[in-house]
């Protein structure tokens, strides 16, 4: 029996700002790169030793895995990299860059909500040939495939699948450690979890935190999250207050 490790990356500069970030190339904060050399801590606490990883094509999870490897590295253990952009967060159209506080302020918390978590809502799209088009950064130039001004996370789902069907089929194999982002990851707890549609939109995924599966040829076992069980629901209740109008940012 192996394992697969999900890590979403930990928190970003937006994060701390609370902008909504997608697909743009945002580095980690000081908490976030604490939050990354954690998550190596913990799993190796817990004997958890993956022999290779997959992250997305930004930074924040890039460099959240690198944080991860440095630990095992002291160790003397290394082990492959894979870069992935179906594993890229969600795509947030026109709202990038935007404050979410300051958003729901202007098109009211219901509507931004419903831009945020339901399933199949896509946000306002971005323009063609915009800052928030794909196409126009060095970074997808080898990028076949078309890529998204927007998307749902209906959309986000049918992009990871084939790449969580790589995973899993590697995961049988070998131990798998995935870096990702929040709706990504939501993406593969779907599958994983075998979640409806309506379950999905209530999951959320604190940033920094392991969350492991036991893999075998029949069976997907879940374990949890790794570390304190109170700590994972405070970080996990910040990441659902994060466009609610209150007195501060949540």
């Amino acid at each position: 029996m192996s394992h697969l490790i999900l890590v979403r990356h930990g928190q970003s500069e937006w994060n701390l700002e609370n902008k909504f970030t997608g697909w743009v190339d945002i580095d980690l904060s000081e908490r976030g790169e604490v939050e990354a050399k954690t998550a190596g801590v913990t799993l190796i606490d817990n004997n958890f030793y993956p022999e290779i990883c997959f992250t997305s094509y930004l930074k924040r999870s890039i460099n959240t895995a690198a944080h991860i490897v440095e630990s095992y590295k002291k160790m003397n253990i290394t082990f492959e990299n894979v870069k992935k952009w179906e594993l890229n967060e969600r795509h947030y159209g026109a709202l990038q860059g935007l404050d979410k506080i300051e958003t729901a302020k202007k098109y009211g918390q219901e509507q931004v909500q419903i831009w945020r978590r339901s399933f199949d809502t896509s946000p306002p799209m971005a323009e063609q040939n915009s800052e928030h088009d794909p196409k126009t950064h060095e970074l997808y130039n080898d990028i076949k495939s078309e890529l998204p001004l927007g998307e749902s996370l209906k959309d986000v789902v049918l992009r990871v699948v084939k790449t969580y069907e790589q995973i899993i089929a590697t995961a049988k194999e070998k131990s798998v450690l995935v870096v990702a982002h929040g709706n990504s990851i939501r993406a593969m707890v779907k599958l994983l979890d075998n979640l409806s549609d309506k379950e999905i939109v209530d999951v959320n995924i604190p940033t920094g935190i392991p969350l492991a599966y036991n893999i075998s040829d029949n069976n997907i076992e879940k374990i949890g999250y790794l570390g304190d069980e109170e700590a994972i629901n405070n970080l996990a209740k910040e990441v659902e207050m994060q466009s609610k109008i209150t007195d501060k940012k949540g």
